[in-house]
């Protein structure tokens, strides 16, 4: 039975053999160790099979900027589950538990850089329809998406919407 729950300090050495091995190198783990550090808005939350973590996703600030002003949401990155365990819904828990808390949090947007065949089944939609791009140009249409969590307060917005800088290095 999968358990999702927020991160403990004592899963962190856990959690990057998660992000290593799932992404097969150690650049997301890295900038999950440095947004750790530094951003203490972030939701970490495990997915955790008896005793055993098996699942990881972090959620950091995101903007938008409007041009009438900032609005600040969410962005998804990374979510990583160990190989072997895959293609079981653990990282669909992982991401449906994590929206169900932005919810609560009355957060207005949670934006990701993913697979097109993955996250619309969670709501997530081409930010270009909401007349967003993302802060990297060399981003595909296709794979930048946005789910408004707050329709009314997202209303006409539009603009860049960018990550928090620790993802730069990556891009």
């Amino acid at each position: 039975m999968i358990r999702i729950r927020p991160e403990k300090p004592e899963d962190i050495p856990f959690v990057r053999v998660i992000n290593e091995r799932a992404f097969e190198q150690p650049a997301e783990a890295d900038i999950v160790d440095k947004l750790r550090l530094s951003c203490l808005e972030a939701l970490s939350l495990v997915a955790e099979d008896e005793s055993r973590l098996v699942g990881h996703i972090f959620f950091t600030p995101a903007t938008i900027d409007s041009g009438s002003g900032i609005i600040e949401g969410m962005g998804l990155a990374p979510m990583a589950v160990l190989p072997e365990r895959q293609r079981q819904r653990i990282g669909s828990a992982l991401v449906e538990h994590g929206l169900k808390i932005l919810r609560e949090r009355c957060c207005p947007f949670v934006i990701v850089l993913g697979h097109p065949g993955y996250y619309p089944r969670f709501g997530f939609e081409l930010a270009s329809m909401y007349g967003l791009k993302s802060q990297w140009e060399t981003v595909s249409d296709e794979a930048f998406m946005v789910l408004m969590l707050d329709k009314a307060r997202m209303e006409g917005v539009s603009g860049v919407a960018r990550y928090r800088n620790e993802f730069d290095e990556a891009m």
